[in-house]
């Protein structure tokens, strides 16, 4: 296959997707992990502290380029095979099968991506835009800064602003948000963690049942890490 195809041709275009979705799975488990130093009872400074080691190393920064390139690919492709389907499909099945066709969240892949592209765009503006832009642009509130040891180093008080959006003005809307947008990517990685795997070649029917169950088992345990996260601090379970 030439380059060109991996963005012309349908074949390439759900290689990318695959790709490029694999990729942010990776992102997830990463993300996801440092999240979880939020209950871990020092008030946030782990937590302050691995969020520092991410913005401030090189590796993780080149790779965060790359995040944002991967994010912005699956973005676009997604919306175009979107699009193709519902070309495709004008015309509808004589006979609707239902879930014994497909499952209903397969079919919403579109709905549930842009569902998950609306709340990243909050949540890069609650947290990422405040840390990388803040004191750089006036408009943009800098982060609180917090020192915990003898080097005096300083850092961006990440958890702070956790505590000032979930607990604060209209942070039940937020959550709310965060929540609907955590049940959204579980469904979109139902699907998309399988489906990734299949369009590499992964065709054995042992291997496709391990890969649900492992895909499931993954979307859940992410997504509900996820969740927990704004959850916890609404109702006080951290602080």
């Amino acid at each position: 296959m030439k380059w060109s195809e991996l963005f012309t041709s349908s074949v390439g275009k759900k290689l990318v997707m695959a790709l490029t979705g694999l990729s942010l799975i990776l992102f997830l488990v990463v993300h996801v992990s440092v999240n979880a130093c939020i209950w871990v009872p020092d008030h946030g400074e782990t937590f302050n502290k691995a969020a520092y080691f991410l913005g401030n190393t090189a590796v993780p920064r080149i790779l965060e380029v790359g995040l944002f390139a991967f994010f912005f690919l699956h973005i676009i492709q997604g919306y175009v095979l979107t699009a193709k389907n519902r070309q495709l499909r004008k015309v509808g099945y004589a006979v609707n099968y239902g879930n014994r066709g497909s499952k209903w969240y397969s079919r919403s892949m579109g709905l549930l991506g842009t569902i998950i592209l609306l709340f990243l765009i909050v949540h890069l503006s609650h947290f990422w835009v405040a840390s990388r832009l803040g004191g750089i642009v006036p408009s943009i509130h800098e982060l609180d800064p917090v020192t915990y040891d003898t080097s005096n180093r300083v850092y961006h008080n990440l958890y702070n602003e956790m505590v000032l959006i979930f607990t604060g003005n209209g942070a039940l809307a937020v959550v709310i948000l965060y929540v609907l947008a955590c049940l959204s990517l579980c469904y979109h990685l139902m699907h998309g963690f399988q489906s990734a795997f299949r369009t590499l070649g992964v065709h054995n029917n042992r291997y496709i049942i391990l890969l649900k169950g492992t895909g499931y088992a993954f979307a859940i345990i992410v997504s509900l890490g996820f969740a927990m996260m704004p959850v916890s601090f609404y109702l006080g379970w951290v602080n």
